[in-house]
């Protein structure tokens, strides 16, 4: 592709928003059709149970670490420069926010990402739930819980104005992330075959976890050629559904790889489940879901800001550069997601409530 050329014809901006289309299409589909969902695989495991939903989770966080690592350790792409590594990390802020986001995503029956998804299938909770989260993302990047999130986040920080790369603070080389990769694919791969999951909806979970992997490409070819300074990141959706939100709200909006992110999950999964006849209208089951959606939606916002990215952004995204605050927010997420699944199983009624 000449980078050059289609800067030229479209403009730096237009193109960082055609990548992030780009990368959108290829996650909602493959999203979509291989149902990944981080709050399914958080509720197997808090029963006790590791089937489907928990290999499909694995093998899209494989894939996105054996392609991201792979290109490390041949030198095509230094996680240094990606957005979550430029800047300081909050540990405060990933075990707070990341807890607070496990809780709602169970809250919600589904985390960002997933809300994304299934609303472009015709869920009206999760359009209800997605846009909820979105005006709370927003509130805690620059509205009234901004003070909040900043007081929290400075609370423990990382040092030397950086994130913390896992790899050489551990001493690691950086081919052993690539070693991982394979390892945790391998493991996911004999839970599919106990599990009996098909080959197409194993090809799928991999390439959600592609999709990731394409987004930091796409956005480290464009920081290379572009003359203004461009992010390198890739599929997240605490901040990009708040930009997207304000892109529609405001008389200069500003384009960008996350305006294009969010639209093109929803069109990708939108042409998924039309093709395969998946397309319906769902609402909520009564009032008691609704309020529990809503809540959960508002504390996926708060805690998906606070912890510097959601269950993608921070759990795959930044997980598969081992960004260290990216892995703290995982497994907080994992945490407060299985505690609240079964605090919610063991008591019916705090369920139905």
């Amino acid at each position: 592709m000449d980078l050059i050329a289609l800067l030229d014809w479209i403009g730096e901006p237009r193109t960082a928003a055609l990548f992030g289309l780009v990368t959108g299409l290829v996650f909602g589909v493959a999203a979509q059709r291989s149902r990944f969902c981080l709050r399914a695989a958080v509720a197997e495991f808090a029963e006790g149970r590791l089937e489907d939903r928990v290999a499909v989770w694995l093998l899209t966080f494989s894939t996105a670490l054996v392609w991201v690592q792979g290109a490390r350790a041949l030198g095509l792409f230094d996680p240094s420069q990606a957005r979550i590594m430029a800047v300081p990390g909050s540990w405060s802020g990933a075990i707070m926010g990341g807890a607070l986001f496990g809780v709602g995503m169970i809250l919600a029956k589904g985390c960002s990402g997933r809300l994304l998804v299934l609303a472009a299938t015709g869920n009206l909770r999760s359009v209800v739930s997605g846009l909820i989260f979105a005006v709370v993302a927003q509130m805690s990047l620059s509205g009234w819980l901004a003070p909040l999130r900043d007081s929290i986040a400075r609370a423990w920080t990382t040092e030397g104005g950086r994130n913390l790369d896992l790899l050489p603070a551990l001493g690691l080389p950086s081919g052993s992330g690539l070693v991982l990769g394979c390892l945790i694919a391998l493991v996911a791969l004999e839970l599919s075959r106990r599990r009996r999951i098909g080959a197409w909806r194993l090809a799928f979970a991999s390439g959600v976890g592609f999709a990731v992997a394409l987004g930091y490409g796409l956005t480290h070819a464009l920081s290379q050629v572009a003359f203004e300074p461009v992010a390198v990141t890739s599929a997240t959706f605490t901040g990009p559904s708040a930009d997207t939100l304000m892109f529609f709200l405001e008389r200069s909006p500003v384009l960008g790889f996350d305006v294009g992110l969010v639209p093109g999950v929803f069109l990708g999964a939108f042409i998924a489940a039309a093709l395969t006849g998946e397309l319906r209208v769902q609402g909520f089951d009564g009032p008691a879901p609704m309020r529990r959606a809503m809540i959960g939606a508002a504390l996926m916002g708060f805690g998906g800001m606070l912890a510097g990215g959601c269950a993608i952004g921070a759990g795959v995204t930044g997980g598969a550069i081992f960004a260290g605050t990216a892995w703290v927010a995982l497994t907080a997420m994992w945490v407060g997601g299985t505690v609240t699944h079964m605090v919610l199983k063991a008591r019916p009624e705090a369920a139905a409530a």
